[in-house]
């Protein structure tokens, strides 16, 4: 029977597939796999199928066509019929990365006055546009910047504003901040279509200085003032704290216009400063080397009592001049002249008050009976105090100095050999000696503090660096600062203007210029006397020889205003 049935449906089954049938008989309604035990269900043996329908087949294929057709069309239109168009827009319309510049750092002096901000009224700077304080006297310790800047086309090819000189090069990273970013679309006008901010601008610090800028500006008046009067070429002037190193004041003359070096747009007056001749942009206080004149004798008495040579009551007789032998003309013996004469018999502390030339010649040389410390002494006096040598101040294209020797001369004057004489010019600061005013400012610094060195900088704040002078008897100090008080009351440096508090000094008047004609007039010193706190140096270059007491009078003119304006500097 099971064989019978299974026949039956077969036959049917090819019927209906044959004609068509769409009915289902009932034995077929029966049938389940009950009657099929061999179908393997997993394989989906048994079951019944009803094939897709043409007219499906035929809706689905025309829906695929009219895609085709559809995006065929498009793609002629943009690639073909318009493309023209569509390149130029493409073309016009952009997608970039700009950037979003960060506000640089303000820098404000020890007191909190501004002394360079960002303007940001001006269009033309959308960084905002660098402003310094309107005063004189600021430019070498402020500098200037230099903008961003863009190409033909519009882009920019340098986007970070970059400081030139001054505060703004030494500390350029801590005033610049990060610039941000943003992804900017525009047309073909170059109007915004839109845009996001990817990275946001991180500002730069704000920096305070050690400077004050009530003494900046009347030291640079007073500078100007006496330079314009007298003929010198330049001037610099330093006040320093001679514990901590901070600089309260550092001025120049010439200088330049920070605001003008900055924009760049007044040419005419940028060319003046590169073709002066005086050389404004230069920073006279830590790049200009002079020659200092007697301002280094302190140095050479310090070294002549540690030595030995002589003693704090040694007596030399300096009356006019000394001669000694002249090995190319015998007949004619080198003499060598001072300044002052009839000193007649002056121990160390006099003979810095009167500012002896013979004195520190004999002591350095030596003469007849009286043994001198030597050239070599003489360059280990100096460069223990750091003369000639950077002193690491936080400004740019800080100079060293020069200290002439036998090895110094051998390469300036080939086949000449060093002579007494050349170390008696050279123990005065004369012949080829070479130094620059901040260097000038931390030795005095180290005779007020009996032999600390500190670091100068601007910053204020800053960590104190310092070195300690150990081969230096405390007791030569003594009579060191005591004849710089001399000299400061009744000796070379005495002026008309009174300073309310008391003051050590040291002169300077150094021979310059074709056949020595001119001077540099120079002033260095500390003050209170009684519990020194800071150091200063005046500094006037190649001015005409009647004019060596320059110094001496600005000296007395800025520290009497310093006294009345700002008395806490003299407590």
């Amino acid at each position: 029977m099971h064989k019978k049935a299974i026949n039956t449906i077969r036959k049917r089954t090819v019927l209906k597939r044959k004609y068509h049938d769409p009915l289902i008989e009932p034995d077929q309604i029966f049938l389940d796999a009950k009657n099929l035990p061999e179908f393997d269900t997993q394989q989906f043996e048994g079951q019944l199928e009803q094939p897709i329908s043409r007219g499906s087949m035929l809706g689905v294929g025309i829906v695929f066509l009219l895609i085709v057709v559809l995006f065929t069309s498009r793609l002629w239109n943009l690639q073909i019929a318009h493309s023209a168009t569509y390149l130029k827009m493409s073309k016009n319309n952009s997608l970039n990365s700009e950037p979003i510049f960060s506000a640089r750092g303000t820098i404000s002096d020890r007191n909190g006055v501004p002394l360079a901000w960002n303007d940001t009224a001006t269009e033309q700077y959308p960084w905002g546009k660098r402003t310094y304080i309107a005063e004189p006297g600021f430019s070498h310790v402020l500098g200037y910047v230099g903008y961003p800047a863009k190409d033909k086309a519009g882009n920019y090819w340098q986007t970070e504003i970059i400081g030139r000189d001054g505060a703004e090069k030494k500390f350029n990273d801590a005033l610049s901040g990060n610039n941000g970013s943003t992804i900017v679309e525009r047309d073909i006008a170059g109007k915004v279509q839109g845009g996001n901010i990817v990275n946001p601008p991180v500002a730069g610090e704000n920096l305070t200085l050690a400077i004050d800028s009530r003494l900046q500006t009347k030291l640079q008046q007073f500078l100007a003032s006496a330079t314009h009067a007298e003929q010198f070429r330049s001037a610099s002037g330093i006040v320093m704290d001679i514990y901590t190193g901070e600089i309260i004041a550092l001025t120049n003359v010439p200088e330049y216009d920070s605001n003008i070096m900055s924009s760049g747009s007044d040419r005419a007056t940028i060319a003046g400063y590169l073709q002066n001749k005086n050389t404004p942009l230069m920073d006279r206080a830590v790049s200009g080397l002079f020659t200092p004149g007697s301002d280094v004798k302190p140095y050479i008495g310090l070294e002549a009592l540690q030595e030995g040579v002589i003693d704090q009551w040694t007596k030399i007789e300096s009356n006019n001049s000394i001669s000694i032998p002249n090995p190319y003309f015998p007949d004619k013996p080198s003499v060598f002249r001072d300044y002052y004469a009839n000193n007649g018999w002056v121990d160390i502390r006099h003979a810095l008050e009167v500012s002896s030339n013979i004195y520190f010649m004999e002591i350095a040389g030596g003469y007849k009976n009286q043994k001198g410390i030597g050239i070599d002494n003489v360059q280990k006096a100096w460069l223990r105090f750091g003369i000639t040598q950077k002193t690491g101040v936080d400004l740019p294209l800080e100079n060293t100095g020069t200290i002439p020797g036998p090895e110094w001369k051998a390469q300036k004057f080939p086949g000449e050999v060093w002579r007494l004489g050349d170390t008696y010019n050279t123990s005065i600061g004369q012949y080829g000696v070479q130094v620059t005013p901040i260097q000038m400012a931390r030795a005095v610094a180290g005779i007020a503090t009996r032999g600390t060195l500190v670091v100068p900088h601007i910053l204020k704040g800053e960590p104190v660096v310092e070195t300690k002078i150990t081969d230096v008897d405390d007791v030569h100090y003594t009579a060191i600062q005591e004849g710089m008080r001399l000299a400061a009351i009744h000796g070379t440096t005495p002026d008309v203007t009174p300073v309310p508090f008391t003051l050590a000094t040291k002169s300077g008047t150094a021979q310059v210029g074709p056949g020595g004609k001119n001077v540099n007039s120079w002033m260095t010193g500390f003050f209170p006397y009684e519990h020194p706190h800071y150091a200063f140096v005046i500094m006037l270059e190649n001015g005409p020889a009647p004019a060596i007491g320059t110094a001496h009078r600005v000296t007395r003119q800025f520290l009497g205003w310093v006294g009345t304006n700002a008395p806490e500097y003299g407590e």
